[in-house]
């Protein structure tokens, strides 16, 4: 017979096999989350590069372009929202919000406007490179906006990235002074772009939906009086392509990754962490010059390629070190947290001892 000890110890063998398929599921979801961020991302650049220079695909519109594809984004999302895809809120405009969340909006469009600007001039390969000093502009914010120092080991990640930057422009063989310039445009507006989000947030109920939302609205508004004092209406109405249903199809895939990115980056969160989702971008953007590489032929040095790996070792350990700081001061905190809540709980107890004595 059994003891009662045997019998009541759990039998182990179900256990182990419900927690390793639990882990085979975890793996297999951060797989595909991670799978479909670099999909969707890639993709989106290879699209609108070949919207904006490709020799048989492209318009020289892009205003026009980024137009479209921020109305194919409304779009999508007011359809999602009507139908309750993913908890996306119905479509609500409210003018007073609007109103204030018109400079974040510029903010954004000068953001997609550099952003697409810079890839139409420089080739995908340096597209990582051009637009690298993202970080340097977030310390100077943090700084100048904020008033928050960085560290010296922060510092030395920006030296490093900066040290990319420019070994890769006197590298790059294809070099464009537009497209560097439009580079550093994009990188400075991206970094704004998040200092104006934390400010704004609250307006759309911290909502990342509703700030896609009124964000794209706006922009819609705000690209209309560049198309038309950029003369793209003439360029639009004439273009060969755009009597083609492939140059529609590829804008408005192109309005659908806009959206799917958003999925893609959340999933990617949730399964993973946002450190791990920082080290997959960084990865990304590796695995996407080794493509643009091997799909346009573009022509590099060896130096060229070491500007790009200085670049992401730059802003991996950017990554790596601001994560661990926040780390640290969140354990310092909490340590404080804990010593001011021992030290409530002993006061009143050496009050009694003196009331008694």
């Amino acid at each position: 017979m059994a003891s009662k000890a045997e019998a009541d110890t759990p039998p182990q063998a179900p256990t182990s096999a419900a927690a390793t398929a639990s882990l085979a599921k975890d793996m297999s979801n951060i797989f595909w989350a991670v799978s479909f961020y670099w999909i969707i991302s890639i993709s989106m650049v290879f699209v609108n590069k070949t919207l904006l220079s490709s020799p048989t695909g492209k318009i020289d519109a892009p205003f026009f372009i980024t137009w479209y594809q921020c109305l194919v984004t409304v779009v999508v999302v007011y359809a999602m929202g009507q139908a309750g895809v993913a908890n996306v809120p119905k479509f609500e405009l409210r003018p007073s919000v609007v109103r204030q969340m018109v400079s974040l909006s510029v903010v954004f469009t000068c953001m997609i406007v550099f952003n697409n600007l810079c890839l139409k001039y420089v080739e995908v390969s340096f597209y990582q490179v051009a637009r690298s000093l993202t970080i340097v502009f977030n310390v100077i914010f943090d700084f100048v906006v904020l008033g928050q120092v960085t560290s010296l080991p922060a510092m030395g990640c920006c030296a490093l990235v900066v040290s990319g930057f420019l070994l890769g422009n006197y590298q790059e063989l294809r070099w464009s002074l537009q497209g560097v310039i439009f580079g550093v445009a994009s990188s400075f507006f991206v970094a704004m772009n998040s200092i104006m989000v934390k400010k704004k947030f609250r307006l759309v109920d911290n909502d990342p939906w509703k700030l896609t939302l009124y964000n794209n609205v706006n922009a819609t508004i705000l690209f209309l009086p560049l198309i038309l004092l950029s003369g793209e209406l003439n360029v639009v109405a004439t273009a060969a392509n755009v009597r083609t249903p492939l140059f529609w199809v590829m804008m408005t895939v192109g309005g659908f990754l806009g959206v799917a990115i958003s999925f893609a980056t959340a999933a990617q969160i949730k399964y993973t962490s946002p450190l791990t989702h920082n080290v997959s971008a960084t990865a990304k953007a590796a695995a996407q010059t080794v493509l643009a590489l091997g799909f346009y032929r573009n022509p590099i040095t060896a130096l060229g390629v070491l500007s790009v790996a200085v670049v992401l070792a730059g802003s991996l350990s950017y990554t790596l070190v601001r994560r661990a700081e926040m780390k640290s001061k969140a354990a310092a905190e909490e340590a404080a947290r804990t010593a001011a809540a021992a030290e409530d709980n002993v006061r009143p107890l050496v009050m009694n001892e003196a009331t008694r004595t």
